[in-house]
């Protein structure tokens, strides 16, 4: 069986089409076992994340199985055959390796993919979803992460989706956040990610909205903020000069006729939105209204693009590392022996039964 990945990522599709794939955290088990078997595969590890769906699987072939995989995963119709990538063997070794680095995210050198990935491949491996192939190759694929980050400076200074969400409101206020006013929706990974960069950078007043209001109340309390009930959320955002959503639902949780009064009770004043979910919470057709600017995900990349600039030198000896330590872990899986590389500490793996999910056939 040979190794691949397949995917679409924010290099290749956007955002309007990725939340289409995206999975629940809670579903990544059943909806990997049903490709798995579905598609015939010998092991499969599925990732989704704001930024990109893939799928990493060994297969006696992949041809004419890639659309049916993502047919499958789509929540509604779409055409993802515009936006798929494929690579096997050693390039798909290379792909995973680069991901696990952070160097295919939107923010180069950033560290959140690395525990997705790492959280991905723990589910799968749990639910008896892999086997010695991916294993093998996510057990280096982590270690390879840990040692561009040790011996390289590519992700120094490198941030997260969370903290480019930061830099906008910043440079929408001018840089100043200190007499702002800014809401959070979620109080997740992201939307806490979100209210420390805020501490950081000067925020005095800050707003947690989210379903458990326990949960809000413990990140606002954190940093002095308030924490607001999600029947007051609206009532609270006419407070608010930046309001940023990740709430991780699978549905639109701000529609346009939700800030029809919110918009007339801040008479005139401008309210900033920043979607970074995916799917997202914020409808589109809310920028129609006055005095509304939305940005979702897609929108930070023109600041991603200045912060890569800092560390773009570093990426030759990144992918110097990958191409080693891939062309070293296809040797091992063909039963080659591998060349000797001081920091290459070879991977453990072993052999898991592949079971179904009960449950999910």
């Amino acid at each position: 069986m040979e190794f691949f990945v397949a995917g679409v990522s924010y290099k290749t599709a956007p955002v309007a089409v990725r939340e289409k794939l995206a999975v629940n955290p809670s579903l990544l088990p059943c909806c990997a076992c049903r490709l798995r078997l579905s598609a015939g595969l010998g092991e499969v590890v599925l990732l989704s994340t704001c930024n990109r769906v893939e799928i990493y699987g060994t297969a006696d072939w992949i041809a004419g199985k890639v659309q049916r995989l993502f047919a499958a995963l789509a929540s509604a119709e779409v055409d993802v055959t515009p936006h798929l990538y494929v690579k096997t063997g050693a390039a798909a070794a290379r792909h995973l390796f680069a991901v696990a680095s952070g160097l295919d995210s939107m923010v180069l050198g950033e560290t959140e993919i690395t525990g997705q990935l790492k959280n991905a491949y723990q589910v799968a491996k749990a639910h008896h979803l892999t086997g010695p192939v991916l294993n093998r190759l996510f057990q280096t694929a982590l270690q390879v992460g840990k040692e561009i980050r040790t011996h390289t400076a590519v992700g120094r200074g490198a941030v997260s989706v969370g903290s480019v969400a930061v830099e906008l409101a910043e440079q929408i206020f001018d840089h100043d956040l200190s007499a702002k006013t800014v809401m959070i929706v979620g109080a997740g990974k992201m939307g806490e990610a979100c209210v420390r960069h805020l501490a950081k950078r000067g925020a005095q007043s800050v707003l947690v909205s989210n379903r458990s209001f326990e949960r809000a109340q413990g990140l606002a309390a954190e940093f002095g903020g308030r924490a607001v009930r999600l029947e007051e959320c609206f009532q609270a955002m006419g407070e608010a000069d930046i309001v940023v959503s990740s709430t991780g639902c699978p549905h639109t949780v701000i529609a346009r006729q939700d800030l029809v009064p919110v918009m007339r009770a801040r008479a005139g004043r401008p309210l900033f939105l920043v979607d970074i979910a995916v799917p997202r919470d914020i409808a589109p057709d809310v920028q129609q209204l006055d005095n509304v600017y939305l940005y979702n995900i897609d929108h930070l990349e023109a600041i991603v693009r200045e912060n890569l600039r800092s560390r773009e030198q570093e990426l030759s000896r990144c992918h110097e590392i990958i191409a080693a330590r891939a062309a070293d872990v296809m040797r091992r899986l063909a039963g080659r022996p591998p060349t000797v590389r001081p920091s290459a500490a070879p991977a453990t793996a072993g052999a898991e039964l592949l079971q179904p999910v009960p449950g999910c056939a």
